[in-house]
């Protein structure tokens, strides 16, 4: 199975993708957001705004850049989800190596 053929489909939607590439690096250029999700920057811009529109982010001009905060007490917006925050869904991508264990 090719690359390509491999990532038609993912387990997160572009707006996960946004919010977890934004948490990691809350500076990031809009250029960046949209490479590493692999969206175009208009399609990011949107995200963006879906976003702080609905409360998940909020966006402060610094300089010549954004910095993007989370607000990581919102809640999941789908009804299967709703119970866990955003902070859950951060924590559970982190991607960080687990503290090893005291031998």
């Amino acid at each position: 199975m090719t690359g390509e053929s491999h990532r038609r489909w993912t387990f997160l939607t572009n707006h996960a993708h946004v919010l977890l590439a934004v948490a990691r690096t809350p500076d990031l250029r809009l250029r960046d957001i949209a490479e590493l999700v692999e969206v175009t920057e208009r399609t990011a811009m949107q995200i963006i705004v879906d976003l702080e529109e609905d409360g998940y982010l909020t966006r402060e001009r610094q300089g010549r850049r954004n910095h993007y905060r989370i607000n990581h007490g919102n809640p999941l917006r789908h009804p299967l989800e709703e119970h866990h925050h955003i902070d859950d869904l951060l924590r559970a991508l982190a991607h960080e190596e687990p503290n090893p264990r005291p031998a």
